[in-house]
């Protein structure tokens, strides 16, 4: 994770990394708010839609797509969002969503709506009416493997990094600016 609207939007770490908790803990002393999520309740996709539009309290026009999920994660609520201060999703023992069809598209998908919400334009780049939120989404791995986590998330329209004990994914600029 990042300080603010800075990439990477999702980031895949070792369960327990202090860096992270000590992220964590000065967005929540900012007012922002973090908001947690059980991987097995994300091994489908239909499971995905339903914990993400209960725990972030998407709207009840909310289309259960991947679509639809880009789009609610960058409009989220003021009380979602600690008033717009930024949010952090913590995804809990993501070691089961590895093998999962999803997986990769689960991360650009999570990337695509932090882009949006991290922007103070819209796609055509004309001002928003309400300010850039800091978003951020973390995915905790009991065995985390740096290089093996970087291959399954690699996919053309993210740029993913390898760091000591982190593994980032943002969207790739070439694909999607």
């Amino acid at each position: 994770m990042s300080n603010g609207a800075s990439e990477p939007w999702v980031v895949l770490v070792p369960e327990g990394s202090a860096g992270v908790r000590r992220q964590l803990a000065e967005l929540t002393a900012k007012g922002g708010r973090v908001h947690h999520f059980d991987a097995r309740d994300l091994v489908t996709e239909q499971g995905v839609y339903r914990a993400f539009a209960e725990t972030l309290r998407f709207p009840g026009y909310f289309g259960r797509n991947w679509d639809a999920v880009v789009d609610c994660l960058g409009d989220l609520c003021g009380e979602v969002t600690g008033g717009g201060v930024g949010i952090a999703g913590v995804v809990h023992g993501a070691d089961l969503l590895l093998q999962t069809a999803h997986f990769p598209l689960f991360v650009s998908v999570l990337c695509q709506g932090a882009d949006r919400a991290n922007s103070a334009v819209d796609l055509d780049g004309d001002p928003l009416d309400r300010p850039a939120v800091a978003e951020h989404f973390v995915l905790e791995f009991r065995d985390f493997d740096r290089e093996k986590l970087a291959a399954r998330v690699g996919q053309p329209d993210l740029i993913v990094t390898a760091g000591d004990g982190f593994v980032g994914a943002a969207l790739n600029p070439e694909v999607w600016h």
